[in-house]
Order: C-alpha cells, then sequence, then structure tokens
C-alpha cells in the first residue's frame, strides 16, 4: 500500500515583506492612520480637561478628591456596616456602594429564578399556566419601570402602622415601616459555619466532576447525593456544634410605636427590588423561552426515546444546550437591572446615586461626584461581564 507523503513547505508561513516607508505600502498607511486618530483623541481630551480646569479656576470653584476626608454630616438610614454622620464623606460613599450591590446582586439571583420558572411556564402544556406566564411577561415588560417602583412604593407605604400591623405569619410582620421578621443573633460560630458550607459546596462540585469523568470512562455512575449531604450540612453543623452552637432568634416586638429587635427591610429597598425583580424577570422569561425553543425537536423526541422523564429531559439535556443561547442576552439583563437600580432615588432609597448627589450638593464638587457614580457603575458593569463572557466561553461547544 502506497503512503502519500506531505511536503512540510505547504505548513511554513509565507515569508514577510519587509517595510517599506512609502504610502503605497498599506501597512506603512495604516500606521499613519492609526497614529492620527489617536493624536486626534488626545488632543480633543487636552482640550476638554484644560477648558474645564481653567473655567473652574475662573469661577473659584475647588477640584479634587480631598472633601472625600471630610466629615459628611449626612444621615444614611440603612448601611450593611456601621455608619454615623460624623464619619468621612469616603464612608459615606462606600455605605452607598454597598446599598447598590445589596440591590444588584439580590435582585439579578431573584429575577434569574422567576424569570427561569416563568419562562418554562409559558412553555407548559397547561393551557391556564401558560396563558397567565404569557399575561405576567406581556403586561409586566410594557410598564415602565419608574412607574412600577412607584407603585410598589405606594403600596407598601398605605400600609396600616405598626400597632395595626398585618401578620402572615407568627413573628412576622408587615407594615408602612416595613417588613419585620426574627433573625438569629450572629456569631462567630455562625461565620465559620457558614465558610465550611462553602467549602462544602466548593468539594461538592468538585466531587461532581470528578465523579462524571470516571463515568465517562467506566460507564458506572455515583451517588453525590451522600458527599453533598456530608459536605454542606453535616460539615456546617459540627463547626457550628464545635463553637459552642449558639442558637438565639431575635424576635421582633411593638414597643411604644415601632418594633423593636429581628430583622427590618424598609420600605423602600423592598419597593425597588420588588420592581426591579419583576420588572426584569419578565424580559428573562422571554430570553429562557427562546432558549429553550432554539434546542431542536429531535433532541427532546431523543431523550424521551430513552426513557428520561419531562423533567430530565429538560434538566439534563434542554437547558445545558439552552444556555449557549441564553447566555449572552441574560448579561445584558444583569446589566440592566445593576443600571437601574440607580431609579431608587426616586423613592427614597439612599443608594450610590443618591448620596453622591447629596455629596456634591454639600460640597459643590459636581464633577467629582458624577466622575465617582460613573467609576462605580462602569466597574460594576465589567465585572459582571467579564464574569459572564468567561462562563459563556466555558459552556460554548468546541468544534474539533
Amino acid at each position: 500500500m502506497s503512503q502519500s507523503t506531505t511536503d512540510p513547505r505547504a505548513f511554513r508561513a509565507p515569508p514577510r515583506r519587509p517595510l517599506r516607508l512609502s504610502w503605497s505600502d498599506e501597512r506603512v498607511r495604516g500606521i499613519v492612520w492609526q497614529v492620527l486618530v489617536v493624536g486626534l483623541l488626545g488632543a480633543v481630551v487636552w482640550w476638554l480637561w484644560s477648558n474645564t480646569v481653567h473655567n473652574l479656576e475662573v469661577r473659584r470653584i475647588a477640584t479634587g478628591f480631598g472633601f472625600l476626608r471630610r466629615e459628611a454630616g449626612l444621615p444614611i438610614a440603612e448601611s450593611l456596616i456601621e455608619y454615623n454622620p460624623t464619619d468621612t464623606y469616603l464612608r459615606a460613599l462606600t455605605v452607598g456602594l454597598l446599598n447598590t450591590l445589596k440591590v444588584a446582586v439580590v435582585g439579578i439571583v431573584l429575577a434569574t429564578l422567576i424569570g427561569t420558572l416563568v419562562g418554562i411556564a409559558r412553555l407548559s402544556r397547561n393551557w391556564l399556566l401558560a396563558r397567565l406566564a404569557a399575561i405576567y411577561v406581556e403586561v409586566i415588560r410594557d410598564l415602565p419601570l419608574l412607574l412600577q417602583l412607584l407603585f410598589w412604593y405606594a403600596i407598601l407605604q398605605g400600609l396600616p402602622g405598626p400597632r395595626q400591623a398585618m401578620q402572615p405569619v407568627a413573628g412576622i410582620f408587615l407594615s408602612n415601616r416595613g417588613l419585620k421578621m426574627p433573625w438569629v443573633e450572629w456569631q462567630d460560630a455562625h461565620s465559620f459555619a457558614l465558610l465550611a458550607f462553602v467549602l462544602g459546596a466548593v468539594g461538592t462540585w468538585l466531587y461532581r466532576r470528578a465523579a462524571l469523568q470516571k463515568q465517562m470512562q467506566d460507564g458506572q455512575p455515583r451517588r453525590l447525593w451522600p458527599v453533598a449531604l456530608g459536605a454542606m450540612v453535616a460539615l456546617p453543623l459540627a463547626v457550628w456544634a464545635a463553637f459552642g452552637a449558639p442558637w438565639t432568634i431575635d424576635w421582633p416586638e411593638l414597643r411604644g410605636f415601632n418594633f423593636r429587635g429581628g430583622m427590618t427591610i424598609s420600605p423602600e429597598y423592598f419597593a425597588l427590588l420588588l420592581g426591579l425583580t419583576l420588572y426584569t424577570a419578565g424580559f428573562i422569561a422571554e430570553i429562557v423561552r427562546a432558549g429553550i425553543l432554539a434546542v431542536p425537536q429531535g433532541q427532546w423526541e431523543a431523550a424521551q426515546a430513552l426513557g428520561l422523564h419531562p423533567g430530565q429531559v429538560l434538566n439534563r439535556i434542554v437547558l445545558p444546550q439552552a444556555l449557549r443561547v441564553i447566555i449572552p442576552p441574560m448579561t445584558s439583563q444583569y446589566l440592566n437591572i445593576t443600571k437601574n437600580s440607580s431609579l431608587a432615588v426616586a423613592i427614597g432609597y439612599q443608594d450610590i446615586v443618591s448620596i453622591a448627589n447629596t455629596t456634591l450638593n454639600q460640597t459643590g464638587q459636581a464633577i467629582e461626584g458624577i466622575a465617582i457614580i460613573m467609576l462605580v457603575y462602569l466597574t460594576i458593569s465589567l465585572s459582571i461581564s467579564l464574569f459572564m463572557n468567561w462562563y459563556n466561553a466555558r459552556i460554548a461547544l468546541v468544534e474539533r
């Protein structure tokens, strides 16, 4: 049998032509045009900067970020870290940043869960369930977000006072002061138990990956639930017990004209989170529905022919393929929910925009204040984009 040989010269790169300092050389023209464009942009930026500095000096307006070290004197209703008006503007802006992240992170998680469920419900064979999901999507997407925020805030403000608070469940009170619910008095044992749970979740994920690789080799499935139960339940409980097993619940109680104790979810945060979550979930539902419909019908039929029930078909066959269609537009919705949180100023929730606006009104340094807001949202948006792009590249099909 004759064997064909391949000429090794076929794999060699073509020789590069030497660069000629002539306008007829396209590489020289490309370099010249790039230098001119960069120089023009630099000149425009320099002119804008010098003109701004000159105008500020003429009007005797202070510049710089030295005001961040001054006392703020700014009251903030709710914060994730300790804060009082005698703290600096820097700490006040940090509180605003954390308040923004609290809305964005929780809103992304809740909107993803609700949107996924509604998107799947729209494809349900149950006529009533599919119609209700369709009505939700069409109504919620056609109403302006700001109008929805004001609607939910007006409803929460219209609730009765603490003395006539609604009590849907024992220990939980809903009034115009917000939502009050029991909360565990957090101690070091709870922090270590939470850390153990996170480490257990990571270990379970690593074990699942290894088990799937071994299953691909020998065809033998490995049970995941014993490892998950031990790593994510038994281990945190053991760590919690090792540090004394503290368990003291702080129950809300009506004292005078308001509640004391427990955890409080303010009406402003509740309305903002509710409006953002429900609004964004409507768009995510359509993205999920489109991703599922993009999976060929033959995949469904092949999975059903193997004897898989509908839940297994959706979880193991359809959704992993649909993710490749869902992730890119889902990234845009995550960015939208983060940027739309700036509407919090309309209902009195003190996020980074609200606190920065108050800061620039007190100090008169509007350029620095706007720059801080832009930098915060740019950093958050780029972080979300980088993570989602990494995940999208990870689940992408690799062609051979």
